[in-house]
């Protein structure tokens, strides 16, 4: 790993003499602070757990401190170790990756030493929130261990920027005094990175003018959407839901944050809208991002798909939205004159069929952008080829945003944008062979015109090119609806600009040569790149979509490029380049910076810039006035939030009581399925004061009482586990252990209480509905009662109220029942097969079930009964005839009796 920095070196020690929370900018490298102080207590005299993070990026730390020497590695604590070599592992000591579950359990059931911890660290401390599995950690431990420190970080500033005091809520929850800020406009980060800037060219492409109009038309749109959504919606005037935020990345999460808890209410209007904001966000990103044709073929599908212009908000109809038709067609063809004129006006609501019985002549626009990046591979080849001074030719690294684009301008470099764009063209609207034709012959006659700049600078290196590394996700192109085209992955994406490699055109007036690429392997840990030239080594890296989030971080390592070109911006890889300009000092780096100058996506890349510096402002006058108790930490009992106490102080003593002696208060402990750790209620219920016993249980989610078990389903489940059939089953083992067997539906706090919105309430009763399955299950399970539980804190509340005086479960016998258990637990006479089956038959109920059997030995002895004795035993005439005439009436009997009865 290279040197620290000065600035890691200060946040290093700052964090290191006293406990707290840091936060960075993005992209300045909290990743190297941690690694810093996982590689300081990477020896056995320390245990250190480090809370929240992914499996990718706990293989990517062990594999930076293995590159580093160390010799006690990091180890991975998850379900593969079983319960028993858990302590093992814990005493060895050292760093610990754990899962939050199976921490939250081994401290329950002291598993682990916690007087041996030497402390935490926790990544991505935005996340902790009171009620999440990580604070409940974090209060296990300081509970348990006074001394042990708790050290937290975080890069994302933007995320305390919602709600109230959000920084001080995460701080009480991480149990820590000291707020360290870094921005990028920090004194001591600026200043150094300053010293150390990279060489910068910033390249402002133009758009084209058809460009420059239809994004003039999308933003319209998108203007009088927002006026429609807020005159629809009074209370959604918050200044979020503006023109320049709807343009960003994170407005889609912005406007579901205000809608969902409403949703149940929200009108077909209103819903459109949001779905239609989601459809024109999608506009603009594919016109900056991809190519004509690309964007031609969604707006196309815009129109052709009848469900979505049916349930079009009508933006469609608007004459910003027909510029934006004319426009985009423009770009890739257009209807020649005469045939115009012979039929007098063809009217913009044509049919796709009748606009190519018109003779197309094609223009394929090609992306500005392209151009800019082939004048940088040139500007780059001819440095290369004078590069003595420097040590000979530097490699070359492009970022694009995704795999699509990347796919995308490998074809680009490797065939021009011709053979690029006339591919799409045929693949996605039919090969349209006399307009193919006419434009390479246009084509090939600017070109003998002396135009000497031709395209085949790329195709002249095309024996060094590399096969792409992804070739294998090759997807067939159909003719997809517009919720398939929203909806795609982006793996589908690539996928269909893949297929392209095996369909390029063979015409020979393309002028493409048969010859394949040769393939060569590079030996990077990344294998998301797309490799171009080998000899200076060039190649494509996707920005987002990486299964590996430090997939970036590791290729600029290994590669080492001397020349960085930014297709697409992102703040976070910007800020990376400058540390890692900063951390090799006299190796010269240059980055190219292509951007769209007066688009959304320069809009975008700012928006983001002043956002963050808006959220460190804020979090630096919320320091400045911040009152932090003493107690904070919690090194000592007079913090009130490690009190587990569910009497409040209010709480007058009861004086009917022996004169108002304090009564002798027995512990609660509820019993509580290992899988539910994954969920808030643990952590809830441990928080009210009652103990949690953590066991494997078969039947049943929660034991309250040796009475009362509750299965609990959040809305997804209940749908899965009533739509396979896995709730009924799960109803009948507790109605058979429990005397009082309890459905918990808990809902998500953040979205509606409701399980059906009222648009989707029929006056017609269908038994697939979820209302329909959920009243034959209490129609087939009479004991089943049904709790309504509208968040996780209500949940808690609840079950504090159920066991107020009532005796505590035993966790030996809960575990000990099982859905195969023959015994069971109050009354071991029956057994369950024969009772199960009585229940089925005509004329006996839960009522008089046991009646039944303790009369009868037998189902033979049952069938020998006759009526007489099955009414005196039953005591109800009906219900004695529906048996006996189920027993001894045939099939043909029962039909032709039923067909007289009607």
């Amino acid at each position: 790993m290279a040197a620290a920095l000065e600035h890691e070196n200060q946040v290093f020690l700052d964090l290191f003499h006293q406990d707290g929370l840091v936060i960075c900018a993005r992209g300045l490298g909290i990743d190297r602070i941690l690694l810093r102080f996982l590689r300081l207590y990477c020896e056995p005299a320390s245990l250190v757990l480090v809370l929240n993070t992914s499996p990718a990026e706990e293989e990517y730390f062990i594999d930076q401190l293995r590159s580093d020497g160390v010799v006690h590695l990091p180890q991975r604590v998850t379900n593969e170790i079983t319960s028993n070599c858990r302590y093992e592992v814990y005493t060895q000591g050292g760093v610990l990756f754990a899962t939050s579950r199976i921490l939250v359990v081994d401290f329950l059931t002291n598993r682990i030493p916690s007087d041996l911890i030497t402390g935490i660290l926790v990544y991505k401390a935005h996340r902790i929130i009171e009620s999440c599995q990580e604070a409940f950690i974090l209060r296990l431990f300081r509970q348990k261990n006074k001394k042990g420190f708790i050290k937290a970080f975080t890069d994302n500033a933007i995320a305390f920027n919602t709600g109230f005091c959000h920084v001080e809520r995460v701080m009480r929850n991480l149990f820590v005094r000291k707020l360290y800020l870094w921005p990028r406009f920090h004194i001591a980060v600026n200043s150094f990175l300053e010293k150390h800037k990279p060489e910068v060219v910033e390249i402002h492409v133009s758009m084209t003018p058809a460009m420059l109009t239809i994004q003039t038309s999308i933003l319209d749109i998108l203007n009088v959407c927002l006026r429609e959504l807020k005159r629809y919606n009074p209370a959604l005037e918050v200044e979020d839901l503006s023109l320049e935020n709807a343009i960003g990345k994170p407005f889609d999460k912005t406007i579901r944050h205000y809608l969902d808890p409403l949703w149940h209410q929200l009108g077909a209007k209103t819903k459109s809208l949001v779905q239609d904001l989601k459809i024109l966000r999608t506009l603009l990103q594919y016109l900056t991002q991809y190519d004509c044709v690309t964007f031609l073929n969604l707006v196309e599908s815009l129109r052709a798909t009848e469900k979505a212009f049916g349930q079009n908000s009508g933006w469609l109809f608007l004459d910003s939205s027909t510029s934006m038709f004319v426009n985009a067609r423009a770009r890739v063809y257009h209807i020649s004159d005469d045939k115009i004129s012979n039929k007098s006006k063809v009217s913009e609501k044509m049919d796709i069929k009748e606009g190519k019985e018109l003779k197309r002549e094609l223009v394929l626009e090609s992306n500005p952008k392209w151009e800019a990046l082939r004048e940088v591979l040139k500007e780059i080849e001819s440095e290369n080829n004078n590069c003595e001074d420097l040590g000979g030719p530097g490699q070359v690294l492009i970022c694009a945003s995704d795999d699509r684009t990347c796919a995308q301008l490998r074809e680009y470099i490797i065939s021009g944008a011709e053979a690029l764009l006339m591919r799409l063209y045929n693949k996605t609207f039919g090969k349209d062979e006399r307009a193919g034709e006419a434009w390479i012959k246009d084509r090939k006659a600017v070109k003998s015109k002396g135009n000497a700049k031709s395209d085949k600078g790329p195709q002249a290196k095309k024996a060094k090119v590399e096969a792409c590394s992804k070739q294998n996700k090759i997807m067939k192109k159909q003719d997809l609806t517009l919720t398939q085209m929203m909806g795609k992955t982006e793996e589908e994406d690539v996928g269909e600009e893949m297929e392209g490699y095996k369909e390029l055109s063979s015409s020979e007036e393309i002028n493409i040569e048969e010859t394949k690429p040769e393939d060569f392997h590079l030996n990077l840990a990344s294998d998301a790149y797309y490799g171009i030239f080998k000899n200076p080594l060039t190649i494509i890296h996707p920005l987002q979509g990486c299964s590996d989030p430090y997939a970036l971080t590791r290729l600029l390592h290994e590669v080492e490029p001397r020349y960085v070109v930014l297709y697409d911006a992102e703040l976070t890889f910007v800020r990376q380049l400058e540390i890692y300009k900063a951390s090799r000092p006299g190796k010269p780096l240059r980055v190219y910076f292509l951007i769209y100058g007066g688009s959304t996506e320069e809009q975008r890349y700012l928006t983001v810039l002043r956002k963050e510096k808006e959220a460190f402002e804020k979090l630096i006058r919320e320091k400045a006035s911040m009152v932090i108790p003493e107690e904070r930490e919690g090194r000592d009992e007079t913090n009130l939030d490690l009190i587990r106490d569910s009497t409040s102080a209010t709480v007058s003593t009861d004086t009917r009581k022996a004169g108002g002696q304090e009564q002798k208060s027995v512990q609660q402990t509820i019993i509580v399925d290992m899988r539910e750790f994954r969920s808030e209620l643990p952590s809830l219920i441990h928080r009210r004061g009652i103990d949690i016993e953590p066991v494997t249980l078969e039947v049943g989610d929660y034991i309250l009482t040796p009475d009362i078990c509750i299965e609990r389903k959040s809305i997804s489940d209940l749908i899965g586990s009533l739509n396979n059939g896995r709730l009924y089953s799960q109803c009948i083992s507790m109605s058979r252990y429990y005397k009082r067997p309890i459905l918990l539906i808990e809902f998500d706090p953040s979205k509606s209480f409701s399980l059906t919105s009222r648009g989707s309430l029929h006056q017609e009763i269908s038994s697939n509905d979820i209302t329909s399955k959920l009243t034959l299950l209490t129609l087939h399970f009479p004991r089943l009662r049904i709790l309504w539980c509208p968040s996780p804190h209500a949940t808690a509340e609840l079950f504090e109220e159920l066991k107020q005086n009532r005796p505590q479960p035993d966790a030996a016998i809960a575990m000990a029942i099982t859905a195969d258990s023959e015994i069971v637990p109050e009354s071991d006479k029956y057994n369950p097969g024969p009772q199960d089956f009585l229940l089925k038959i005509p004329g006996v109920n839960a009522k008089n079930c046991r009646v039944l059997m303790n009369h009868v030995n037998s189902i033979s002895e049952l069938v020998t009964l006759s009526q007489d004795k099955l009414l005196e035993i039953l005591g109800n005439a009906v219900n004695a005839k529906q048996l006996y005439d189920f027993i001894h009436i045939s099939y043909a009997e029962a039909i032709s009796k039923a067909k007289t009865q009607r």
